[in-house]
């Protein structure tokens, strides 16, 4: 499920196997994904293996999707959940001003929590319940991101 097609050989480099024993794995995936209750397929494209969604399913899961985010909405987003909770003035900061118009759109999408600061003029921007089901990343996770970042920048 690495997003794009890849080759035998990439596979070969990747787990150090032989070539037999690629051809052996996919073989067995190609069984595995054939029954009837999987959602996922192996797909062959030009020499290409990916593993994909059952064409069959696109329809019903199109509404289980994210909304079409722009990718300036999704490196604020980014930011949002690398810090968990930020202080919208210090996102403008970190983004510009036209982060004015992401917060807009991702709180139209409801991906984003907007609470008024209780000593200050901001307001608080935190994750909502639905970016967690829509992208299916724990709070645990983030924290590790956010605290490797924070290690790197010291």
């Amino acid at each position: 499920m690495k997003g794009r097609p890849i080759t035998k050989k990439d596979l070969s480099e990747i787990t150090n196997s032989d070539i037999n024993s690629i051809n052996d794995a996919i073989k067995d995936l190609k069984n595995k994904y054939s029954d009837q209750k999987s959602a996922l397929e192996l797909n062959e494209v030009n020499n290409s293996f990916c593993l994909e969604l059952k064409s069959s399913l696109n329809d019903f899961v199109e509404d289980l999707l994210p909304s079409e985010l722009k990718t300036s909405e999704l490196r604020t987003l980014a930011t949002i959940a690398i810090k968990k909770k930020i202080l919208q003035s210090d996102l403008i900061l970190l983004r510009g001003s036209g982060a004015y118009d992401h917060i807009k759109e991702l709180l139209e999408k409801k991906f984003i929590v907007k609470r008024r600061q209780k000593d200050g003029r901001s307001y608080w921007l935190s994750l909502s319940e639905k970016f967690f089901q829509t992208f299916a990343v724990s709070n645990d996770y983030l924290s590790k991101i956010g605290t490797r970042n924070n290690k790197q920048q010291q």
